[in-house]
């Protein structure tokens, strides 16, 4: 099969706060249209290197590429759909409905200041559905079960038509019935739509279930590889009492 091209590329990243060095040497990367689990302890990297991506911090050394391109130089914004850690929480605290929510999504890809066209309604109707929320488009957020506010989120991301999707923790408070369903609408999104899929969580049973690719981070790049050889190294290092081995490590 081809090598599919990158969509998203850390070569030798290095970022810390004052005191406190986050990311080391990081080098990883991940092939467009992938399902990417991001594990690792707290502490250890996990958000920052999203925000990396995102280009909300810029590293010390090194390049972060989205899609090719350096992501300070990548000017198309919209490519990258985010779900940030407890936003389903805070959403809440708005009097706004689904589809206000959802069309806040639509925002870069308009030009300033415009109205919405046909265009970005197709868009806004397109993401509710496939995010399974267009019955609830006239309820308001704090009406909604933290399920529901989760696929509020991701239709919202959805709407600007991204190339990738990125999630950070977005289960807490979420009950696990509801978990299973929104992992299979990442699938779906995935498999039928060609989205590369990065998503952070502490839940290593369950990503290994169903990512195909794990990067664990903890400050390092301490393994990166298949789901499957990933959570069996994972599972063994903790019957043993041993830490995970360092597989695939790119040093």
């Amino acid at each position: 099969m081809p090598v599919r091209p990158p969509a998203i590329e850390f070569d030798r990243v290095r970022f810390g706060y004052p005191g406190n060095l986050v990311l080391d040497d990081v080098s990883f990367r991940i092939a467009d249209g992938s399902y990417v689990g991001i594990i690792g302890p707290n502490g250890g990297g996990k958000t920052t290197a999203l925000k990396l991506m995102l280009g909300l911090l810029a590293p010390e050394e090194g390049t972060v590429r989205v899609l090719g391109e350096d992501v300070e130089r990548h000017e198309d914004k919209a490519d990258i759909g985010y779900v940030p850690q407890h936003a389903a929480h805070t959403s809440i605290e708005f009097p706004a409905t689904v589809m206000e929510v959802v069309e806040s999504g639509r925002t870069p890809r308009k030009a300033f200041l415009s109205g919405s066209d046909a265009k970005d309604r197709k868009a806004v109707r397109n993401a509710m559905d496939a995010a399974g929320i267009w019955r609830l488009k006239d309820r308001l957020m704090r009406e909604l079960s933290g399920g529901e506010r989760q696929r509020v989120l991701v239709a919202r991301a959805l709407a600007s038509e991204p190339k990738i999707l990125i999630l950070d923790e977005p289960f807490e408070g979420v009950d696990e019935e509801s978990q299973r369903e929104f992992y299979g609408l990442l699938h779906d999104l995935n498999a039928d739509r060609g989205i590369t899929i990065l998503f952070v969580t502490h839940d290593v049973e369950m990503i290994g279930r169903e990512a195909h690719e794990i990067i664990c981070l903890n400050r390092r790049l301490e393994c990166q590889g298949s789901a499957k050889e990933i959570i069996h190294v994972h599972t063994a290092g903790h019957r043993h009492g041993t830490p995970m081995t360092h597989a695939h490590r790119h040093d």
